[in-house]
């Protein structure tokens, strides 16, 4: 398949995801570790690696815990300790090295972007204690949402995806059909907006597009991924291709190249962190 003006061929079932399912936080992290007479240097390393992921969840939670407006202890407590138990998943080594210290000795320290995704168990428990809203609460940590009316489409059938948030968000959209192309349908040449409101349902095709979804061949299983952020996203190169870009490359790592700054308040600085979703959709099509 390939996009042509006002129209592009796709073929599109999305079944929605539990809200929070995808959710996460990137944030940057420092680790430092010495050798003392105990260490190897490779051992020194692993040690810094592992103080820098440490200190990556903690700051996620502080991060959370600063965001939210959850008034309920109970809920609060619960939220904090799915990002105590998450998993971090390193992005990127921004700096590292070795250092001397007066008193330590012979020390290794790095900063690291890291991604770090609560448990998965106790955040479904988080939804499940506010009611199931996580897509409808803009208290929650952000939760995208994204669907179509059926499961299969048949030849010819014409279809839209729909995209909702929790709270007001950054997106990219992207379509990857059965020869593995990567289809990015928003921000588009003709909508170029990558910033939606929270609580609105959004169309796509919608207004400003200039392509349509219709069921064409090769059929099988493809997929959309829908990256969004509480902050624009990092930039993803892209090929004009009709109404809407071909893109290249690994879109979620680049996508997640987001520009991290520390905001001051009060007596405390929250971290450099922001709120990260990535939601995907398989879809079938065919007779």
């Amino acid at each position: 398949m390939r996009p042509t003006p006002f129209w592009f061929a796709v073929a599109i079932a999305l079944i929605a995801l539990p809200a929070w399912a995808g959710s996460s936080t990137i944030v940057e992290a420092e680790g430092n570790a010495c050798m003392g007479d105990d260490l190897s240097r490779k051992q020194t390393e692993t040690q810094a690696m592992a103080d820098a992921k440490r200190v990556a969840a903690e700051s996620a939670a502080t991060y959370v815990r600063s965001q939210s407006e959850v008034e309920d202890a109970m809920l609060t407590k619960d939220l904090i300790a799915a990002y105590s138990a998450a998993q971090v998943t390193v992005l990127e080594v921004l700096q590292k090295g070795w250092y001397r210290d007066q008193a330590a000795g012979d020390c290794f320290g790095m900063r690291i972007r890291t991604e770090v995704t609560p448990d998965e168990a106790a955040i479904a428990r988080v939804a499940k204690k506010a009611g199931g809203g996580g897509i409808d609460d803009p208290t929650a940590p952000l939760a995208v949402k994204v669907w179509t009316s059926q499961e299969h489409y048949r030849p010819s059938e014409r279809m839209q995806i729909y995209l909702k948030g929790n709270k007001p968000f950054y997106a990219r959209v992207v379509y990857r059909q059965v020869d593995g192309a990567q289809i990015q349908l928003l921000p588009n040449p003709y909508r170029g907006a990558n910033h939606f409101q929270g609580g609105v349902v959004y169309a796509i095709p919608g207004d400003g597009d200039r392509f349509d979804l219709d069921v064409s061949p090769p059929f099988g299983k493809e997929s959309v991924s829908v990256y969004a952020s509480t902050a624009p996203l990092g930039e993803v190169p892209t090929q004009e291709a009709g109404g809407v870009y071909v893109v290249e490359g690994d879109v979620g790592v680049r996508s997640r190249g987001i520009k991290l700054v520390a905001s001051q308040g009060g007596s405390h600085t929250t971290p450099a962190a922001v709120e990260f979703a990535e939601e995907q959709a398989e879809m079938t099509t065919g007779p």
